[in-house]
């Protein structure tokens, strides 16, 4: 499974880290540890080090409860990162937002994947991302971060956002945008509480079995502290095992703060499944 990235192949059929560079001030695990082009620089360089393929930039927090930023604003943080990045490293840079200004002055700046967890629900995202032409990721998210977390609700967890992943690929293929280039995010901690995050990863199969590679985002978020009660600074082993159990299940790509450890668990899990029961 081959992905192009605005001329920039990434083989999907092997699962894939993409590394997490906030220039935000208040991002939930790293916020304000790089807010400027050259600290977010330094540590796309270690990640890519580290073995990402996929760096992706975000300028606007999405924790729960988190304040909206403007749109200049939002410029402002990303793409200087982004050019940063371009400049010197050989790796696909994804813009996370969900605004259509942003999207198109990031894309311009040499970012080539838009990680978008409102599914391109925002004023004028579909058209940008069609115009644009580069992949897409489509995440499920219930409410907006300001309200996601305020009693989330669902009869049935998995249906429901297979459902709604389902209606915004049509949506986007309609627009006329390639299914080629299409990622699947299921959105955990995104307008779900512990349980649902749960039946999401236990049946996430039901995501991955389709033709579109899935990537999944549970690097130290709250579930893992609610299970194993652990402050954020004390969820890596909770992180890879969420991670590794996502890979046994067909996720492509992993979204991580800890992308060496976390290409370790993939890589041995990989190991574990292609061996060869008739040696």
């Amino acid at each position: 499974m081959i992905m192009d990235f605005a001329g920039k192949s990434l083989d999907l059929s092997a699962p894939q880290v993409m590394g997490i560079v906030n220039v935000t001030p208040d991002s939930f695990s790293d916020g304000g540890r790089f807010f400027s082009a050259d600290k977010a620089l330094e540590q796309a360089r270690k990640l890519v080090a580290d073995g990402a393929t996929i760096i992706d930039i975000g300028g606007e927090s999405t924790r729960p409860g988190s304040e909206p930023v403007g749109i200049e604003e939002e410029i402002h943080r990303v793409v200087p990162a982004i050019e940063a990045i371009h400049a010197e490293l050989d790796v696909v840079i994804s813009i996370d937002t969900m605004k259509a200004d942003v999207m198109r002055a990031a894309v311009a700046a040499g970012a080539s994947l838009i990680n978008d967890v409102n599914a391109l629900r925002g004023e004028g995202a579909l058209q940008a991302a069609a115009d644009l032409g580069v992949p897409i990721c489509l995440m499920h998210m219930q409410g907006t971060p300001q309200t996601m977390q305020q009693q989330p609700h669902y009869v049935d967890v998995v249906n429901e956002v297979n459902n709604f992943l389902s209606e915004r690929v049509a949506a986007c293929e309609a627009a006329g945008i390639s299914r080629s280039g299409i990622i699947l995010d299921p959105g955990f901690g995104f307008g779900k509480n512990a349980r649902h995050n749960l039946r999401l990863m236990k049946h996430l199969s039901v995501f991955t079995e389709s033709d579109l590679p899935v990537l999944v985002g549970v690097s130290r978020k709250s579930i893992i502290g609610a299970m194993l009660k652990v402050s954020v600074d004390e969820r890596l082993a909770g992180s890879l095992a969420l991670a590794s159990i996502a890979v046994w299940q067909g996720a492509k790509i992993i979204r991580s703060h800890d992308v060496r450890e976390t290409l370790q668990a993939i890589r041995l899990c990989e190991h574990v499944m292609q061996v060869n029961d008739f040696d």
